[in-house]
């Protein structure tokens, strides 16, 4: 590149509390970014500055970002610097028609959740068609960092090591794995899925609308449902069925941590309604046959009413406090109804065939989705291993929890996010085998990478550090993934969320693996092996 100045842009949040709470984190991180560009010779131009009667310098709105990009030369080298949540259609619209070299840049933390940010932006560019670099770091000092920028500077691109991934061979199935595909696959066909959209588009997560032509091969079809119907059939729940569903979870040993101050605390009353919107959920799913339904929640109903987090958590379980329509019918009985976290649709296609696939192989289906949030490496049986915080604030089901219920709590969710408060389902991660997947748009088509890991203990003060560092709200995953490093995935993942699912000992970790990727692959989806998996 001839020029020696690239301009800086930061998508930020839509909630000014979120802004003004983050923009510390990031003017620390723009200063670093700055020195490791000066070290190389060049410099950044920030292309729209702090606002005073805002109190942070984010891109907040849609149309302020393509005011912002009227203001940047189509053809110049262009930064997006990321340390917290953002939405991608605030910058999206600019990206799209703009020329010269994109890179985005995250900053190793898990205080704000800039690399879950960060990975929503990558996987909706790459849903878009929008070609970029992408790099991250702890400081911006490290070998890793300084080669990709160095590399980027001189070429426009950054080349990363993906030897990890490589497409499914359907030579591997066995005639039994190839006869269970079949056989769900003509179940599915001929059944096909209603998915329950309360609305679409949560948090600008642009990767996770799933468009309808591509979604109908699947055979998946979307039941538009407005989040006010929801809000509607709230106000017909009654305290006395609330109250059922609350004495269920106490006997079952679940804790809340239950407190008087409406605006800090969790109160018994925030969970009661939390319990209104979890038997309105199920009681609109039946009205409308909904096999899979996903709540957005932070636009609108944040506005209205607690969080619906405990709710999503108690759906993707299958043993949950039953439900009964107006005529005492119980619904959906002895299953769970995969819930897909944020209305990503990726994730209720990948949610709802793990579940139900599972069902089939005689395993417990219950799955959920959850953030990449942060990662450090951490000695395991005399072995250092990379190991991932999976963290989510809701979806996940207490049967992935050591302990279940009885390890289970509610905390009030923070207020920063969540005035309305609301509890969460969280809980820590039992140690266990996993497959690991996510469904992704690019080119037009469909894909899913794929792979197995393992769930790890670690002592309690380990895991009250990472809680610490990121929400201790929020159920936590501690995750090693097989044969693919913290770079690797890095460079191949291609959204913020990863569906996890448990693979019990009697079941052979692999076979189970070629089982699920030779149903997507069946359906149409282009899969892709990651890390080690033998014969694949």
């Amino acid at each position: 590149m001839e020029n020696q100045t690239a301009f800086l842009v930061s998508s930020g949040d839509l909630r000014p509390s979120a802004n003004l709470s983050c923009w510390a984190a990031q003017q620390a991180m723009e200063g670093q970014l700055t020195k490791a560009f000066e070290r190389q010779g060049w410099k950044i131009n920030r292309a729209h500055h702090e606002r005073p009667e805002k109190g942070h310098g984010f891109i907040d709105y849609q149309f302020y970002g393509i005011e912002v990009f009227k203001g940047i030369n189509p053809d110049a080298p262009l930064v997006i610097a990321e340390s917290v949540w953002q939405y991608s259609h605030h910058v999206l619209a600019g990206l799209l028609s703009h020329r010269g070299p994109i890179l985005l840049v995250a900053n190793w933390d898990g205080t704000y959740p800039g690399l879950v940010g960060a990975l929503n932006l990558v996987g909706s560019m790459v849903k878009a068609g929008v070609a970029h670099s992408f790099l991250w770091s702890v400081d911006f000092t490290d070998d890793f960092f300084e080669r990709g920028l160095q590399q980027w500077l001189e070429t426009g691109t950054i080349v990363h090591d993906r030897s990890h991934v490589r497409h499914f061979n359907t030579a591997a199935l066995t005639p039994t794995e190839q006869q269970t595909i079949d056989v769900f696959l003509a179940k599915l066909k001929r059944d096909k899925v209603v998915m329950g959209v309360f609305d679409e588009g949560c948090m600008g997560m642009f990767n996770a609308i799933f468009p309808d032509h591509l979604l109908h091969p699947l055979y998946f079809f979307k039941e538009r449902l407005s989040q006010s119907t929801l809000y509607a059939k709230m106000l017909t729940v009654s305290d006395e069925e609330a109250e059922q569903v609350v004495q269920w979870l106490l006997r079952e040993g679940m804790t809340f941590h239950w407190g008087q101050a409406e605006d800090t605390e969790l109160t018994r009353r925030q969970t009661l309604e939390q319990c209104k919107m979890y038997i309105a959920v199920l009681r609109l799913a039946d009205e409308f046959g909904c096999n899979t339904v996903g709540i957005q929640y932070q636009q609108g109903l944040k506005e209205l009413t607690p969080a619906s987090d405990l709710v999503e958590g108690l759906l993707n379980n299958t043993h949950r406090p039953p439900v009964f329509d107006e005529r005492g019918k119980e619904l959906y009985p002895d299953e769970a109804l995969p819930h897909f976290n944020e209305v990503d649709e990726c994730a209720a296609v990948d949610g709802y065939v793990t579940y139900h696939l599972w069902r089939t192989l005689g395993l417990e289906g219950d799955n959920t989705l959850h953030d990449l949030r942060f990662g450090e490496d951490f000695l395991i049986d005399g072995r250092n291993e990379f190991v991932w915080v999976f963290l989510i604030s809701g979806a996940a089901p207490a049967s992935h929890f050591r302990g279940g219920y009885h390890g289970a709590e509610s905390l009030r969710q923070p207020p920063m996010f969540f005035k309305q408060g609301g509890g969460t389902l969280r809980g820590i991660s039992k140690p266990g085998r996993i497959v690991w997947s996510r469904v992704y748009i690019q080119d037009d088509a469909v894909h899913c990478d794929i792979g197995t890991g393992k769930v790890v203990e670690l002592p309690q003060e380990e895991t009250e550090r990472r809680w610490q560092m990121t929400n201790p709200e929020w159920p936590i995953m501690h995750a090693v993934l097989d044969g693919v490093s913290r770079d690797q995935m890095m460079s191949q993942h291609k959204a913020n969320h990863i569906q996890v699912v448990y693979v019990a000992e009697s079941h052979d970790l692999q076979s189970v693996m070629r089982t699920k990727a030779g149903v997507l692959n069946a359906l149409g989806v282009q899969v892709h092996i990651c890390g080690e998996a033998l014969g694949l």
